[in-house]
């Protein structure tokens, strides 16, 4: 494998599809098209702030307390939509805002969300250069990508895209099968290792437990020094059950105890239907693990999409990538001006 320090293939591999996603009319097309649901719902936004200059003052705060309603019911949470209202009350207040103007208060309610998601947005790509050896083969071994997740967020299409994502890009991957739990899921992931291209590590037996399958996979793809990527399955598990997050903060342990700064990435796959209940799931797994990106699934069918806000707002955590359908290219790296501009679209028959 070629080198994956930050000049090598692993450091530039999630900068390219960054790139590639960002420059791609197709890719702003489908996050508009997943997010038409949501758009819908908050295109009455501009009927809202058509009201403003009508009435003097308190007509603004009419309108601002009811764009905030409107913002809660597409799942901003009362929190971020308060915090979002009243820094466009302190902008109008201050001058800075022109209150008699719906279009400039609009684009300045994206501003503020773009600001709000880009805060936390970082190096929107994988930090899998970020080692201090080379790629499959260096002393350091592969880097190694961990993904968890509640029952039912599809975690392992997920997984799937994701290793379709970074062998597109050259990388040499490897699975680690560490669901032992849910029936069919060794299987199935063995199946997205045939499909994209991947190797694949199994349990050799069903005594060993999540924690020795995913170290044993790490060993096996450095012993044979050509894996670039290990990407690691978890059992899904619901937040609340505090013995199973037990067991995957021992998996997180475990891989750490191979190398410093194992795992590379810790990636959490929230259902987007699910709504504000992502914010709790999102929260306890950062508390067990360390979260370091998000993955959300299912955009396409949900009219929540403001939820994405919140949660990155309360935890301060990246989104890496968003799904917006079924096929194995529709798993797209975050930007967070395109998802705002879905969001908001400028004609709501877009």
């Amino acid at each position: 494998a070629e080198g994956g320090g930050p000049g090598g293939l692993l450091g530039g591999l999630g900068r390219a599809l960054l790139e590639k996603s960002q420059g791609s009319a197709d890719s702003a097309a489908a996050v508009k098209g997943g997010l038409r649901k949501t758009g819908a719902q908050l295109s009455v936004i501009d009927s809202v702030l058509g009201a403003l200059g009508v009435g003097g003052g308190s007509a603004v705060d009419d309108v601002l307390d009811e764009l905030e309603e409107v913002l809660i019911m597409s799942d901003f949470g009362p929190r971020t939509s308060g915090k979002l209202c009243d820094a466009l009350r302190e902008e109008i207040e201050d001058g800075a805002l022109d209150a008699t103007d719906g279009v400039a208060v609009k684009a300045r309610l994206k501003g503020m969300i773009v600001d709000t998601l880009a805060a936390a947005e970082g190096d929107a790509a994988l930090r899998l250069g970020e080692r201090a050896a080379g790629g499959g083969g260096g002393e350091g071994g592969p880097a190694v990508v961990l993904i968890c997740g509640v029952n039912g967020a599809g975690k392992t299409t997920t997984i799937g895209k994701v290793a379709n994502m970074l062998r597109g890009e050259g990388a040499s991957v490897m699975l680690g099968a560490g669901d032992t739990f849910r029936a069919a899921a060794v299987e199935q992931l063995e199946e997205w290792a045939g499909r994209t291209g991947c190797s694949f590590h199994r349990a050799a037996s069903k005594e060993e437990r999540p924690a020795e399958v995913l170290t044993g996979a790490v060993r096996k793809a450095t012993e044979a020094g050509d894996v670039d990527v290990v990407v690691c399955d978890t059992s899904g598990r619901l937040h609340n059950n505090y013995e199973l997050m037990d067991e995957l903060e021992g998996v997180r342990d475990a891989l750490a105890e191979m190398r410093e700064g194992a795992p590379d990435e810790t990636l959490l796959v929230l259902d987007g239907t699910t709504g504000l209940n992502m914010l709790t799931q999102a929260r306890e797994f950062n508390d067990t693990v360390g979260v370091s990106g998000l993955v959300l699934t299912k955009l396409d069918g949900t009219a929540r999409g403001g939820c994405v806000v919140s949660v990155v707002d309360d935890l301060k955590i990246p989104v890496k990538f968003i799904g917006v359908g079924e096929r194995l290219e529709d798993l797209r790296p975050f930007d967070a001006a395109a998802y705002v501009d879905a969001l908001f679209p400028d004609d709501a028959a877009e």
